[in-house]
């Protein structure tokens, strides 16, 4: 079991939201994890940054 970070979600965060996330696949590139965009995205949120 890895160390949460600070802006990261805890698992039972992430599993709450899991089935509400879209399928991989169709057009485009796919996202490889789920889990780590959304925490890049409560890390821009959370920090202010650009």
């Amino acid at each position: 079991m890895s160390r949460r970070r600070r802006y990261e979600l805890t698992d039972q965060q992430f599993e709450r939201i899991e089935d509400a996330l879209p399928e991989t696949g169709g057009r485009g590139r796919p996202y490889e994890d789920h889990r780590e965009i959304v925490n890049g995205i409560f890390w821009v949120l959370r920090s202010g940054a650009p």
